[in-house]
């Protein structure tokens, strides 16, 4: 009978036992590799989810967004590449997703990062963790001087009647993405920078359009709102207007008036309420460094033979802006200047459209006129200067983005 002591004492029983040893480690060193494989796996999933994510914020990105919109655009895009692998496997993951936004207007940057953990393969043994990161560098395109900022308006910018207008090296940009977003008809002729629109163009080409980059750019992302992060100053008591045809105005809030006559603002901020400035016959608007906020349905209307003389201020938190629309005004803005008229400075009506008339004489000189609209209309003769850092408080616009992995 074959006993134990048989067993220790035989030779096939000490290559049993000599294997048994020898095959755990092996077991152990496999479960690891089954473990590194599989963790290894699972980054690369998780890193090209954050790619994708950080990219497509990177295409939505604009700079009045809060953290939490930044941290919600990108977890919607990073589940949504998570979910096309194995959306169960990876819920973790998705917990764990952190995403912001930094820079300024010469660049921005998107942060995003997460982790990954995977069960080990070996028992109790502690999991896998994997984490990763990415960044996503958003730079702006060219100077622009006219941006029109609905998503879908046909003919956004609207280039019509015999107008002919000189934008020198800036840029005409629509965020439209319909076929036609940037429009020219009639006899209009323009000379820009170039065109750069989210959609396709109509009547862009020569002899009525010449542009420094050749044809327009179409099919572009979308171009950043420059005035965004303005926040309106708050209202103050409600000042009283003159009596008579012409009289001057002090900084200050005014509330659901008319403005009529020959109107003069001192230098300074303007809060108007429900009140609509028109100047009316012959009348005139004059105003040197200021900042008129138009707020609760408030509206400008300056007809063809009204004179305009009006400049933003070149420091201070509204530098560079001179006609500020609040969000939510729907009221049209009508720009249409009489001989010798000038207007510089941003023009805003991020909700509303404009209708900007220049003439030969408004702009003859070449104004430093940027307007931003919903959609933008132009219909008279206009020259619009590039090199107006100074005057503009260095505050900019520009046309497009272009978004790269940096990380």
């Amino acid at each position: 009978m074959f006993t134990l002591k048989d067993f220790w004492i035989s030779e096939r029983g000490n290559f049993a036992v000599a294997t048994a040893v020898a095959i755990l480690p092996l077991m152990i060193g496999v479960a690891g590799a089954i473990d590194l494989v599989g963790t290894s796996d699972d980054a690369a999933q998780l890193q090209n989810s954050l790619d994708a994510a950080g990219l497509a914020v990177g295409t939505k990105y604009a700079p009045g967004m809060t953290a939490g919109d930044v941290q919600q655009l990108g977890l919607t895009f990073f589940a949504a590449n998570m979910r096309a692998a194995d959306q169960q496997e990876y819920s973790g993951s998705v917990s764990a997703f952190q995403a912001a936004a930094s820079g300024n207007p010469s660049a921005y940057y998107i942060s995003v990062s997460s982790s990954i953990s995977r069960p080990s393969f070996i028992g109790e043994s502690a999991s896998w963790q994997a984490h990763r990161s990415a960044s996503v560098k958003i730079k702006p395109g060219a100077e622009a001087c006219v941006l029109a900022l609905d998503p879908h308006a046909s003919a956004a910018v609207n280039l019509q009647g015999s107008t002919n207008v000189s934008m020198g090296s800036c840029v005409i940009a629509a965020n439209s993405d319909a076929s036609d977003s940037v429009n020219r008809g009639g006899s209009a002729l323009v000379s820009a920078g170039c065109v750069s629109t989210v959609g396709g163009t109509s009547g862009i080409s020569p002899p009525s359009a010449s542009l420094t980059c050749g044809t327009p750019l179409e099919h572009q992302y979308a171009s950043f709102d420059p005035l965004a992060d303005v926040v309106p100053p708050p209202y103050t008591l409600c000042l009283p207007v003159p009596n008579g045809k012409t009289y001057t105005l002090s900084p200050g809030t005014y509330c659901d008036k008319t403005l009529s006559g020959n109107i003069t603002l001192d230098p300074g901020v303007y809060i108007l309420r429900g009140t609509t400035i028109k100047p009316g016959g012959n009348g005139s608007l004059t105003g040197q460094g200021v900042t008129i906020f138009l707020m609760e349905s408030s509206q400008i209307y300056l007809n063809a033979n009204e004179t305009v003389d009006l400049s933003p201020p070149t420091s201070g938190p509204y530098a560079g802006i001179t006609i500020f629309q609040d969000h939510g005004n729907t009221s049209a803005l009508t720009l249409n200047g009489a001989a010798n008229s000038i207007i510089s400075g941003f023009v805003y009506a991020p909700d509303a459209p404009i209708s900007y008339a220049g003439n030969s004489d408004m702009s003859g000189q070449g104004d430093c006129l940027r307007l931003v609209g919903k959609t933008v209309q132009m219909t008279g003769n206009s020259s619009v200067r590039t090199d107006c850092a100074a005057l503009l408080g260095n505050r900019e616009m520009y046309a497009g983005r272009m978004i790269s992995l940096v990380k």
